[in-house]
């Protein structure tokens, strides 16, 4: 402050005032300039705006770190763009102006594609004060374009896409995310395409990653017609040079459309040949065209069929076509869940159709006993199939599957193990439903894993993490929840194996519950114990609600032998429980093609004798709840639990 002159009074206040306000996004504090010490550095971030009010008669400001932004002479300000200095009224302050870095923004992995068409983006972004706004911006790569076909007439303009990127809440100086977008229906999908990210922070400065050529990823069809479809839109999208090119291709799929295309479908294709033959296609007649040939694909290709055997067979052979062409795991998966739905649609209306008092003439049996299959052998085939694919012995899984659909069109299904039509239903939904709840509590178990051996690797302590922990808790109270209402469905109570069944449920419930209240208290190591204990009793319950069923069907099959005799096609001698006279456990030996077995031979089924004794994926699944139990156990050595993390990752 400004000394007083001898002989004069006192000021009243200060001579001068003066404020340093750091921009907005820095989110750092105004300074007040009378409070800081003498000799104190003043240290801004560029772009800070320094502003005086000055009460003193002849008061002035003299500096050398930016621009004047007012020119009042009672109210000076500038901006703090270069290190300098500030003299006012005798008083010296030394500014150091820190430069405003460009932010940077680097993508994750290649994008990868869902199984609905979505793409997928992992993203890292950084800021010395935290980005504002972040896009990835796409362009068609059209050098990389195989130019054939459709594609070979010059595509119309089309503007880049820009999608603006997820930021979080708060801090954004370190910033990681992920771009979840559906561009199926976009002209580019699956055409070659660069990607590149651009951040921005809040002087407007922008930094962007090395553009990313690739696939644009998009919705793949594996049915014929609906690829045809789809590969018409894709080329009116392109160019409407097209049109003529289009309404001969239509003509070609629509010639006799008898048995092929549906009738409503025809009259839309049809009138869509109208269209391209027309004088002139508009754009917007053409992005309407485009959005019918979409709909009609997603149609055929997701199977809006009303014949159930139709249906298991479009998905059957979907799922050939998608395995061959080497679709994404994603894919495949989709289209497996598609094939069991399917599966399930048809034995339903088989059972729903079929009378015991037909059964033995049917035309499908051919007359022979043996050649039966049940729900269950169809569930363990279906997972046999699943299981191939995941290790990824694609040739195998291929060909077990080729022997499913031949044993699905020729052989007569039964619901369960030889039960009428109400016994099979009753159990095997349970179960099912019950297999789901296992295996979604298996995964967020893997996750809860995951989640503390990175807390781990990054020095902090299991539960600094409080959204993470809060939305694993939600997905185990809603585990938890589902049991509860499959425990009310359950069939079998009052007898021994299902009031077994029902306890085992229980206490899985009761670790789920605990399994919550850890998760929300940031203890993993004890969730996981908990959720080890859970898994462990619904295995019991399930092993236990199979025994009910089993031996329900057993007695089914004695009471049905003893009211009817010899069935036909037997020897004499030989039961309804086996060839001669040996007990399935309530189930036929059956190969893949449904024929009765001796022994030899990879049986699908569980009735081979061989198989009696230890189940290998039983003890597979205790091993594996082991490992997770030891890994998870901090007081163990650093070695041994980064073996079992390595043991984990590759099983």
């Amino acid at each position: 402050m400004a000394t007083p002159q001898p002989g004069a009074a006192p000021p009243l206040g200060p001579v001068w005032e003066g404020w340093a306000e750091p921009p907005a996004y820095t989110r750092r504090p105004t300074l007040y300039l009378n409070a800081l010490d003498e000799g104190q550095v003043l240290d801004l971030p560029q772009g800070s705006t320094v502003s005086f009010r000055l009460y003193a008669q002849g008061a002035e400001v003299t500096q050398d770190i930016g621009p004047v932004t007012s020119d009042d002479p009672t109210a000076p300000a500038f901006r703090a763009d270069r290190s300098g200095s500030i003299d006012v009224q005798g008083r010296r302050f030394a500014v150091t102006v820190q430069p405003d870095a460009v932010p940077v923004i680097r993508a994750g992995a290649a994008p990868t594609r869902r199984a609905d068409g979505r793409m997928i983006q992992d993203y890292q972004a950084g800021d010395d004060h935290g980005v504002i706004s972040a896009q990835a911006v796409i362009a068609l790569d059209l050098d990389a374009v195989d130019r054939r076909f459709g594609l070979t007439v010059a595509p119309e303009p089309r503007d880049p896409v820009a999608l603006d990127l997820p930021l979080p809440r708060g801090d954004r100086r370190d910033v990681q995310g992920q771009l979840a977008e559906d561009l199926s229906r976009h002209p580019w999908a699956n055409l070659p395409v660069t990607v590149t990210l651009r951040a921005v922070d809040g002087i407007d400065q922008a930094g962007q990653s090395d553009p990313m050529a690739l696939p644009l990823p998009g919705r793949r069809f594996f049915d014929p017609f609906a690829a045809t479809l789809i590969e018409l839109r894709r080329d009116l999208l392109w160019s409407r040079q097209n049109a003529g090119r289009s309404a001969e291709i239509l003509r070609a799929v629509t010639w006799q459309p008898e048995g092929f295309v549906e009738d409503d479908l025809y009259a839309e294709l049809r009138a869509a040949v109208r269209l391209l033959d027309g004088d002139e296609l508009t754009p917007e007649a053409r992005d309407r065209l485009a959005e019918a040939l979409w709909e009609a694909a997603i149609l055929l290709e997701d199977g809006g069929l009303s014949d159930a055997l139709e249906r298991m067979r479009a998905a059957q052979e979907r799922l050939s076509e998608a395995i061959r062409n080497g679709a994404s795991p994603d894919e495949v998966q989709r289209l497996m869940d598609e094939l069991r739905e399917a599966t399930d649609a048809y034995t339903d209306m088989l059972a729903q159709e079929s009378q015991p008092q037909d059964q033995a003439d049917s035309p499908e049996r051919g007359g022979q006993q043996g050649q039966t299959i049940t729900a269950d052998q169809i569930q363990e085939m279906m997972d046999e199939i699943q299981r191939l694919m995941n290790e990824g012995r694609m040739a195998e899984a291929e060909a077990l599957l080729d022997q499913f659909n031949r044993m699905m069109e020729n052989l007569q299904v039964q619901q369960s193990q030889g039960q009428g039509e109400g016994e099979g239903r009753q159990g095997s939904q349970p179960m099912n439903r019950l297999a789901d709840t296992l295996r979604e509590q298996q995964e967020l178990s893997d996750e809860a894993f995951r989640d503390m051996q990175r807390q781990f690797g990054q020095g902090q302590q299991p539960g600094d993490d409080g959204q993470d922990g809060s939305s694993m808790a939600d997905r185990q109270r809603a585990l938890r929840e589902e049991l509860g209402q499959q425990q009310g469905l359950m069939p079998g109570q009052g007898s021994p194996e299902g009031d077994a069944a029902r306890r085992q449920l229980d206490e899985a419930g009761r670790a789920m519950e605990d399994a919550e209240q850890a998760l929300r208290d940031g203890d993993m190591a004890g969730a996981m114990q908990r959720q080890a204990d859970a898994i462990q009793s619904m295995r019991e319950g399930m092993r236990a609600l199979g025994d009910m069923m089993a031996q329900e069907g057993q007695e089914g099959q004695e009471g049905q032998q003893g009211g009817e005799g010899q069935q036909p096609g037997q020897q004499p001698g030989q039961s309804a429980q086996g060839s001669q006279g040996q007990p399935y456990q309530g189930r036929p030996q059956l190969d893949p093609l449904g024929r009765e077995s001796m022994g030899g031979g990879n049986v699908i089924t569980n009735g081979d004798p061989l198989a009696e004794g230890l189940d290998p994926a039983r003890r597979a699944r205790d091993l594996l709840d082991e490992i997770r139990r030891r890994s998870g156990q901090p007081d163990r050595p650093q070695d041994e639990r980064d073996y079992l993390g390595r043991l984990l990752d590759r099983f």
